[in-house]
């Protein structure tokens, strides 16, 4: 164990050092009040974390119980955001991924989040505090005198978070729990549709190989013209044996070992985070972690669904074949990757999804830019005014479909095929299709139906991808 400091923040190295005796065990950073200066918190994770190391740090940051101290990391977290940005063009350089979107309460979510606590405050529909009382113990002025109703402009995060500080640990800890609900909501809806603003992203297949494509004419010369590249990425899943998930989970209390009759897969159900949702209730979660990879559920869907409790002895046999099927198999996926300046082109570019990526295989490839789905390689060529038609396979049309967005059929002119909603079931419905196509496609397995007076055409789904492999085209 080695205390440290802000004295010894600066030249000296605590790293797994490869020429070290101590270079195979990995070192546990405790962060232990990081104070307000970002610079003097990046240069004591750096100690851990340096180049030529075996193994990267484990960062934690140690706060009691008081969830008021969330003001202080917060600052930290916002802080280190902004050095990242300012100094090497990264924020996840200068945070290190090591602070949640979650954690910034000062970020647009929290703001956002803040303004809805006002007004379930106002509605009386928390449970931490009333609107009396909190008015009375914090002094902050929240409704108008003449007709009881909120305030145009209330009271900005800072002074709110400053107000909260003052009151009571009990107190507090009841209101963040309501708050940090709603920020958690926000930031948790964000980050499903793609639109989480996390820096870049790493993704990191075994092996690439890239072509790329220049959007001619996108950007004035000389400067470097933005490109879509193709990639390969070949990878293979690396879970955790059951021995190394109980060293992260084991002592962690109300965990459940869990079966699912339907999918005979396994999880282990760990304490998560809760959510607030817009009536001011507080939505208990946790996390289930599987072989592959883990996700976030309401806790009293669990009731509801195929997942069972097992013995530790029979999930421990069951986790371990699951890992050993999940390590002997080999995927090879194409994405496509719009790279270079990309900043005065970005409006152009697909909404749906805003996340940077990095993608860098072991042989030391790298390609940094925002991943285009198949769908709309067409759509983003036409913007550029360039001719680039990428040939999509019958699953990559179907798997645009349901995503909503949907795609066009080879050699059927401005037909697509798109997800629709008819009696209440998802169908897929060939959109536009041309008329004298129709006995054709009926023959093939697809049928009409007139819905408001206009006949549709929809594919069956358990026979799309033949239907789809008959349709298209030969290359």
């Amino acid at each position: 164990m080695l205390v440290f400091s802000d004295a010894g923040g600066t030249g000296r190295s605590y790293h797994a050092e490869r020429n070290a005796k101590s270079a195979g065990r990995r070192r546990i950073h405790f962060l232990l009040e990081p104070g307000w200066r970002a610079a003097a918190a990046v240069q004591g994770l750096g100690r851990t974390h340096r180049t030529n190391q075996t193994m990267p740090p484990v960062f934690r940051p140690v706060t009691t119980d008081c969830k008021g101290e969330r003001r202080f990391i917060s600052t930290i977290a916002r802080r280190l955001d902004s050095l990242g940005a300012l100094t090497r063009g990264q924020r996840q350089t200068g945070g290190q991924n090591l602070f949640d979107p979650a954690d910034n309460l000062e970020s647009d979510y929290a703001r956002e989040a803040l303004n809805q606590w006002y007004h379930l405050l106002h509605d009386g529909k928390l449970a931490s505090t009333t609107l009396e009382a909190f008015t009375e113990l914090t002094g902050l002025k929240l409704i108008n005198a003449d007709d009881g109703s909120l305030l145009e402009h209330l009271p900005p995060i800072q002074r709110w978070l400053n107000r909260i500080l003052a009151l009571r640990i009990a107190t507090q800890n009841a209101i963040f729990e309501e708050y940090l609900g709603l920020i958690q909501a926000r930031v948790d809806a964000a980050r499903e549709a793609g639109t989480l603003d996390v820096a870049s992203k790493p993704f990191l297949p075994r092996r690439s190989s890239a072509s790329t494509t220049s959007f001619s004419g996108a950007t004035p010369s000389p400067a470097p013209k933005p490109a879509c590249g193709a990639s390969n990425c070949t990878s293979n899943a690396m879970p955790p044996v059951f021995h190394r998930l109980m060293t992260v989970w084991g002592e962690t209390p109300d965990i459940g070992y869990l079966w699912n009759s339907r999918s005979g897969r396994v999880a282990l159900r760990v304490p998560s985070w809760s959510v607030t949702d817009e009536e001011g209730r507080i939505i208990p979660m946790c996390r289930m972690v599987r072989p592959t990879g883990s996700d976030r559920l309401d806790a009293a869907s669990l009731w509801h669904s195929h997942w069972t409790a097992i013995e530790p002895a029979d999930f421990q046999s069951r986790w371990d074949e699951e890992a050993v099927e999940a390590q002997s198999k080999v995927d090879v996926e194409t994405i496509s990757i719009a790279t270079g300046l990309l900043l005065p082109v970005w409006h152009k570019l697909p909404a749906d999804d805003v996340r940077v990526w990095r993608v860098s295989d072991e042989g030391g490839n790298s390609l940094l830019g925002r991943i285009v789905p198949d769908h709309a390689i067409g759509a983003l060529a036409s913007a550029f005014g360039i001719d680039a038609e990428l040939r999509l396979t019958p699953q990559q049309i179907i798997a645009a479909a349901r995503d909503g967005a949907g795609a066009p059929l080879p050699g059927f002119g401005d037909a697509r095929l798109v997800t629709a909603l008819v009696n209440g079931q998802r169908r897929l419905e060939i959109k536009d299709f041309p008329p004298e196509r129709r006995e054709w496609l009926k023959s093939l397995g697809c049928f009409v139906e007139i819905i408001t007076y206009k006949a549709r055409m929809f594919v069956p789904v358990d026979r799309a991808e033949d239907i789809l492999t008959t349709i298209m085209p030969d290359p």
